[in-house]
């Protein structure tokens, strides 16, 4: 087989952007960005061509859609739907799986998936509490629920891609209800394999399961082995030096939880607090870490008085969601402790407990840190976009909740000349988002804050790509080679093997990025055996919502781990069966409803 040059030329873009991805630390809208350029330098598309992407109709629905998710929650349309979980939660296993993934799927209608998975998860976590479930139970099925909502709106980001795709290729795009009857019948099939086999597969028991109480929390992550009680000695080498000066969290990584100064007690000190002769210290670290502080000249406590024997402040729990700026730094970097009042007790990381060092680890996705503050501080917390409490304790927001009913009615609207083909989309959803901002269901500072610019530019980097795959010939040979290896199988098959091999891509790379590798592919392969290009692109775009076999595969997976305790085995063992019974009713749906 012999390629041409431009096919050669994609295919070393395509080798390129996968080391990038997996052998490099950029970020994938940089990555994004050289493809842009690289697409460009080489000549497999023009320059006007290369741009358009930042004028697509994906990227103005997508912005749409970002501004409306965040006025949804800003004005606590979203919230009021979680407190109502709240309320009707309570009952069996089977029951509150039920609830919470059809939940997350009607969210995901009209949310982002880790939007609707980041609101539902404090609601799930106490409804787990109070009804004595394992709330391993109740998290990964909601996770599920809001990608099988996914597959059954337009207003998924691979939906969209597939929908811009048949545009370039001079079809009709898809919308609304191109999705909706296909998807109400993969997200009944999902909800039952999760009742029936799915639930049976899940760990019984679960790190967050206990986090609505202090004690627990303290249980979790180790606290009382951890803990220790330090006098400081008139010749202590921490004598009259600030936390910051004594070094005893940049040399020995431990954390000073509280000082009792006689009858006083200093509770979450600051980095400038003279520590005194004859001040007790309540240390949080490893044994190993505290011995140290003996040679400094100190006194380790084995007999205290009881009221020294716990934290004066109880502690809670955040944990760091997708999109927040707090990914790859430190809580040193983010100096958690002067600007937001906060002390770091711990930090959930990798699926251990560190208590050790916990401002230098640099934090991820799904980590949780355990911080001691006062009530209004954990409040003002709670409006920070970068961090989510997953016990839910604390519920904060400025903004009038009365405008609400506004932001509903703006939301229904949007969606009915959506699905009713009165005006495109792209147009809906930006008449909706200024619509927001003008009835002040949204400021113009949030309506900068809520859209997601990483996946604009990564959808508009990498989109020329797929163009390039397409003009070059690379799509058409490609097509033509699976066609071959399934010659003579009915159509069905040739869409199953498509979405097979994209919901194996997905695992690796995610749904945006294989919906611009795959989906050219796919639409020329369905034009060479006579298969609906419309409903090839349906099944692909639902198949990149199929990420169900690894945690990595989509962020709302990602979200789920640290409260759920989930090993990366736990979504593999559940998730097969996800993905064979989503992949078979899909194709079920496809052949009544398409007639493929």
């Amino acid at each position: 087989m012999i390629f041409t040059m431009p096919e050669l030329i994609v295919i070393s873009i395509i080798i390129g952007l996968f080391f990038l991805i997996f052998g490099t630390r950029l970020k994938i809208e940089i990555i994004a960005l050289l493809v842009l350029l690289a697409v460009v330098l080489t000549g497999l598309v023009e320059p006007s061509e290369a741009i358009s992407g930042f004028g697509s109709s994906v990227v103005l629905t997508l912005i749409g859609l970002f501004i409306i998710t965040q006025a949804l929650e800003r004005t606590g349309v979203v919230q009021w739907i979680a407190n109502q979980l709240n309320e009707i939660g309570q009952g069996s296993e089977i029951k509150l799986i039920t609830l919470f993934m059809a939940t997350g799927a009607l969210l995901s209608l009209i949310m982002n998936n880790v939007a609707a998975g980041a609101v539902l998860l404090p609601a799930a976590v106490r409804v787990a509490r109070d009804s004595k479930v394992p709330v391993s139970k109740l998290l990964m099925p909601m996770s599920f629920g809001t990608l099988v909502g996914g597959m059954t709106t337009y207003l998924t980001t691979a939906n969209i891609l597939m929908s811009e795709l048949l545009i370039s290729r001079d079809f009709s795009g898809l919308n609304m209800l191109d999705f909706l009857p296909v998807g109400s019948i993969i997200t009944i099939a999902g909800v039952i394999y999760m009742l029936l086999i799915g639930r049976k597969l899940l760990p019984k028991s679960s790190i967050a399961e206990n986090t609505a109480t202090s004690l627990d929390l303290k249980e979790v992550y180790h606290l009382n082995q951890q803990q220790w009680h330090i006098k400081v000695n008139k010749n202590s080498l921490l004598a009259n030096k600030t936390i910051k000066g004594s070094a005893i969290n940049a040399e020995l990584g431990l954390t000073i939880a509280a000082i009792w100064r006689g009858k006083d007690v200093i509770t979450i000190p600051k980095s400038d607090q003279v520590i005194r002769p004859n001040d007790e210290l309540l240390i949080i670290g490893n044994e190993e870490r505290v011995s140290h502080l003996v040679d400094w000249n100190n006194t380790l406590i084995n007999d205290i008085a009881p009221k020294r024997n716990n934290l004066p402040i109880e502690p809670i729990e955040m944990m760091i969601p997708p999109r927040s700026d707090a990914i790859g730094k430190t809580l040193s970097d983010m100096k958690l402790n002067r600007d937001s009042h906060l002390l770091a007790l711990a930090l959930w990381h990798e699926g251990e407990s560190q208590t050790t060092d916990v401002r230098n680890i640099p934090l991820a996705v799904g980590d949780a840190v355990l911080v001691m503050g006062r009530i209004d501080d954990i409040k003002n917390l709670s409006e920070n976009a970068n961090f989510i409490l997953p016990a839910g304790q604390y519920t904060y927001s400025q903004n009038d909740n009365t405008k609400a009913p506004l932001a509903i009615i703006i939301t229904a609207i949007v969606l009915a000349l959506g699905i009713l083909n009165i005006v495109s989309l792209p147009i809906a959803m930006l008449a909706g988002a200024v619509a927001m901002v003008i009835t002040g269901c949204l400021t113009m500072d949030k309506f900068y804050d809520a859209i997601s610019w990483r996946v604009i530019f990564l959808i508009a980097g990498m989109l020329p790509l797929s163009f390039a795959i397409t003009d070059s010939g690379l799509a058409e040979r490609i097509g033509s080679i699976f066609v071959v290896m399934l010659d003579g199988s009915d159509p069905i098959f040739i869409v199953a093997g498509m979405t097979i091999l994209t919901t194996l891509v997905v695992q690796i790379i995610g749904g945006q990025v294989t919906a611009l590798l795959i989906g050219p592919i796919a639409i020329n392969a369905a034009l060479q055996v006579g298969v609906n290009p419309r409903a090839m692109a349906v099944a692909v775009a639902m198949a990149c919502s199929m990420a169900f076999l690894t945690p990595i595969a989509h962020p709302v997976n990602i979200l789920m781990m640290g409260p759920g305790n989930y090993k990366f085995g736990d979504f593999t063992r559940v998730g097969i069966g996800m993905t064979i019974v989503t992949l078979l009713s899909m194709l079920l749906g496809l052949k009544l409803l398409w007639h493929v």
